[in-house]
């Protein structure tokens, strides 16, 4: 797993107003919070956290006003609904050696069975505990030939070394439905209601 370095400093002014001077700035309002401690207002540099936000539970290393260096990994991210850009970033601190509650992606590999059958994810990301500096990008899920009624458990997925269910193993994760043939109209009907007028 990469580690994403990062320079922010703290912010003392809050409000929608500060938000939108910081956003101005290309730069974005956050919080690091974790282990206790009281939550740090940070100013983090807009355009790296993007970059940095495309890898699904980044490991960021935060250089705090060049006086601390803390590890961090994000919890919430908002964006604007319309444009896309970054309004705010939760990041949780960690420390390397510790086990931390994730949502990992579930892709899939393969081919169903012939038939037109449709692949139904249940669970897009799936919940594991993972050491802070080592978590997993993706778990990779083989579907070939599953037909209609099958089903892929959270137990049935092979995990990394070192990564844990954080969910029942029972739980349904990935289900093959049938395809569903489209009904013709009814046009029966339409004559009946007519001539019950």
């Amino acid at each position: 797993m990469s580690e994403v370095k990062l320079t922010v400093q703290t912010r003392t002014e809050f409000g929608k107003g500060a938000a939108r001077r910081i956003r101005r700035a290309n730069q974005v309002p956050g919080v690091l919070y974790g282990h206790g401690s009281d939550p740090i207002h940070l100013t983090l540099p807009g355009h790296d956290l993007l970059l940095a936000l495309r890898t699904p539970n980044v490991l960021i290393s935060l250089d705090i006003d060049g006086k601390t260096s803390e590890l961090a990994i994000p919890k919430a991210v908002q964006r604007d609904p319309l444009k896309g850009f970054l309004e705010h970033v939760d990041l949780q601190l960690v420390q390397r050696g510790e086990k931390v509650n994730v949502e990992i992606p579930v892709h899939t590999e393969g081919e169903l069975a012939p038939g037109g059958n449709l692949l139904e994810h249940v669970l897009n990301a799936l919940p594991v505990e993972a050491e802070a500096t080592h978590i997993p990008e993706s778990v990779s899920v083989s579907v070939e030939g599953l037909e209609a009624g099958a089903s892929i458990l959270a137990k049935d997925i092979t995990l990394p070394k070192g990564t844990t269910l954080a969910v029942e193993g029972d739980t349904v994760v990935l289900q093959v439905l049938a395809a569903q043939a489209e009904e013709p109209a009814a046009e029966g009907a339409e004559g009946d209601e007519a001539a019950e007028a």
